[in-house]
């Protein structure tokens, strides 16, 4: 019997993971708790809700749901039944009245959170329910897809792996808002080979698309993590450079953003091209720009640390701080809430001359140099 595009889809990815398929860990009941209902967290949640309902082979487990503020949680659960309302299937998903609660009630507990100082409070709970409410024979696997500094990672990994029949997984992943919507995300697994191999099993196709193996050592993961948005930070500052160059010269930013999409046809660069060509800084759709100074000051950290200068987000970091202050000096009914990190661009503006958040507002004082035929 022949495939559907679908179950091909599928098979391919799944054929992609870099392990064997686990024994049996999908078709056993197992409840799995997600803590932080944040742009990535909220979405791998909804995920992992849908897909399960969706799946003979996973229609018993169960997803449990926390966060600090009850309500973001609360909008998971109602989307994920009015999206099973409108397709069909039965989502067994709810709201844990603390992180104790589903620590204790869960199998699998993922953590999404926004930075080293959450995350911390967070797994003082966690380990602090574990040591008090041992897990039994059955194992429990605690997951971290946060993306903080990778020691805080590997103290996370000593305490929970002391616990009797508790392992520790580092997961961070790539990808912004409308990628983990998709459940398109990459996702960087270390750790405990029988717990990574049962967590790349779970999260793919339900949540990611791609996982990448980086061994026992969870620092590996989150360090290939700053690595890897040293890459993506400063390409978007070059972005920044160059659209704001082309503008001042008086070119087409139309026409220079499709000429950059088709020499580098890179889905990443090309949205986030789309982001300034268009002043799209809404940071509830994208990546909040404060997490990606966050990001910033962990890559200067570890590039310190093993004596690796990197330049380039030195400026990237000014950038960042300056479209912050431009935006928070805006009369108050025109500053952007939550920016987007892609709105370091307005540093570059504001040094050529032009308005920092709106590319078709141009002073009267800035006259646009002719440009030869």
């Amino acid at each position: 019997m022949s495939q559907t595009p679908q179950q091909q889809n599928l098979a391919s990815k799944l054929r992609d993971l870099p392990y064997s398929a686990p024994a049996s860990p999908i078709s056993n009941t197992r409840c799995i708790g997600v803590i932080g209902m944040g742009n990535i967290g909220g979405n791998i949640a909804r995920n992992l809700a849908i897909h399960f309902s969706r799946s003979q082979h996973h229609s018993k487990h169960s997803i449990v749901l926390w966060n600090r503020t009850k309500a973001k949680a609360d909008q998971i659960v109602a989307a994920v039944e009015s999206k099973l309302e409108k397709d069909g299937g039965i989502a067994s998903v709810s709201v844990a009245n603390s992180v104790e609660e589903l620590v204790k009630q869960c199998d699998i507990v993922i953590t999404s959170l926004a930075n080293d100082a959450a995350v911390v409070d967070v797994y003082e709970i966690i380990i602090k329910t574990l040591k008090e409410d041992r897990p039994s024979n059955n194992r429990k696997i605690i997951v971290d897809t946060s993306t903080v500094y990778p020691t805080v990672t590997g103290q996370l990994d000593t305490s929970v792996s002391a616990i009797p029949h508790t392992s520790f997984v580092a997961a961070p992943v790539f990808g912004a808002t409308a990628v983990a919507a998709s459940a398109q995300l990459i996702i960087c697994l270390a750790g405990d080979y029988r717990s990574k191999k049962e967590i790349a099993y779970l999260l793919v196709p339900a949540a990611g698309r791609k996982v990448i193996d980086l061994g026992g050592n969870v620092e590996k993961a989150v360090s290939f993590k700053l690595v890897g948005n040293s890459f993506i930070i400063s390409s978007i500052e070059l972005l920044a450079q160059t659209q704001t160059f082309a503008d001042k010269v008086g070119l087409s930013r139309q026409a220079f953003h499709n000429f950059l999409g088709e020499l580098y046809p890179a889905p990443p660069l090309i949205k986030y091209g789309e982001r300034i060509l268009n002043d799209d800084f809404d940071g509830d759709t994208g990546f909040n720009i404060n997490s990606g100074l966050k990001d910033v000051h962990h890559i200067q950290r570890l590039s310190a640390q093993y004596d690796c200068p990197v330049p380039f987000l030195d400026t990237t970091g000014r950038h960042i701080v300056t479209a912050r202050a431009l935006n928070a000096a805006r009369p108050e009914h025109e500053r952007h809430p939550n920016l987007d990190w892609s709105a370091m661009v307005a540093a570059s503006r504001v040094a050529a001359g032009l308005d920092p958040f709106n590319s078709k507002n141009r002073p009267a004082y800035l006259v646009m140099p002719e440009v030869e035929e």
